[in-house]
């Protein structure tokens, strides 16, 4: 089971990411988001920033998709996210080794080429 301080943990271990000053956890490289909590709104009410649910960025809606049709328990979305390659993810229905996929692929796909060299070498030197 996952919470916010690993996807910090994770998110903060990825070359050149920066955390932004937030309610709850907000991570970017290159100036693009790559995972934040989620920003839950609810109409007439506030929004409420929900630390157990995290936003991923997964590239496309072919990616999004597979995902949310094939595991329904760990991935859903809401009508605010339509057509964005953005998934909600339940943050304790993953374990950390699955989390730490999930948050290096979203790094990944925001990131520019030249930091992926960096990525891979952080990988090469740990294995």
């Amino acid at each position: 089971m996952a919470d916010a301080d690993d996807v910090r943990r994770l998110a903060l271990a990825l070359p050149h990411t920066v955390e932004i000053d937030s309610e709850g956890f907000d991570f970017r490289v290159a100036d693009k988001g790559f995972v934040w909590s989620y920003p839950e709104r609810t109409p007439g009410r506030p929004r409420v920033i929900r630390l157990d649910i995290a936003v991923l960025f997964v590239g496309d809606e072919a990616e999004k998709q597979a995902l949310l049709l094939g595991e329904p328990e760990i991935f859903f979305t809401t009508p605010g996210y339509d057509g964005l390659p953005l998934v909600l993810l339940r943050l304790a229905a993953v374990d950390v080794d699955r989390l730490a996929e999930l948050v290096t692929d979203a790094w990944r796909m925001r990131a520019p080429e030249t930091l992926h060299a960096e990525l891979d070498g952080v990988g090469a030197a740990e294995g």
